[in-house]
């Protein structure tokens, strides 16, 4: 290599092929994956009695690292977890219990944010009316949430929750079931 063209074209090369190869990522820190959140429902008895109110709990189970938002964000911008429930021909829904969110700090807001975190239960009353004629019930509950990281937010999700229940008369029995998804 006597030619210091040659040499000057080589280094080059060298040093373009170094710049190409280089991971891109490796300078960029890589987003959280979106976090796998479980949304199921639970009824408070075994079986619902005619005339009378029976429990319902969506149970929604957020892994550590991430939250939702509350149903109360204090932030515009935010979408707040919602549920929307649609109970089959004649049986009544009454109002969503949301519990306490927890009040935060991150790093993606110069505010404090109201979020959930954990494992969080929205509770809600099912009603069959007294001559209701069919054996069963079916409820079906529209969770709508936001999910974040300590950097991000996600793109807000549906989850639906189709429940269905046997229907007794007023003075059957029924036994409490789930006891702990109403704590």
């Amino acid at each position: 290599m006597k030619n210091p063209n040659k040499k000057l074209i080589l280094t080059t090369l060298l040093i373009c092929a170094v710049v190409v190869w280089t991971p891109i990522s490796a300078a960029t820190p890589v987003p959280a994956p979106e976090p796998n959140i479980s949304v199921v429902g639970y009824f408070s008895t075994d079986k619902a009695q005619r005339g009378r109110p029976t429990r319902v709990s969506i149970v929604i189970d957020i892994p550590r690292g991430y939250h939702i938002n509350s149903n109360r964000p204090l932030e515009t911008y935010l979408i707040a977890t919602s549920v929307k429930v649609e109970p089959e021909k004649g049986l009544r829904a009454g109002a969503v219990s949301y519990p306490r969110p927890l009040v935060k700090a991150f790093k993606f807001s110069k505010k404090q944010l109201s979020v959930y975190e954990g494992q969080v239960r929205l509770k809600f009353n099912v009603t069959v009316p007294a001559n209701y004629a069919d054996d069963s019930g079916k409820v079906k509950a529209r969770v709508r949430l936001q999910s974040c990281d300590d950097e991000v937010c996600f793109a807000p999700k549906n989850y639906d929750v189709n429940l269905k229940i046997d229907v007794v008369g007023a003075n059957d029995a029924v036994k409490r079931i789930n006891g702990w998804a109403f704590r």
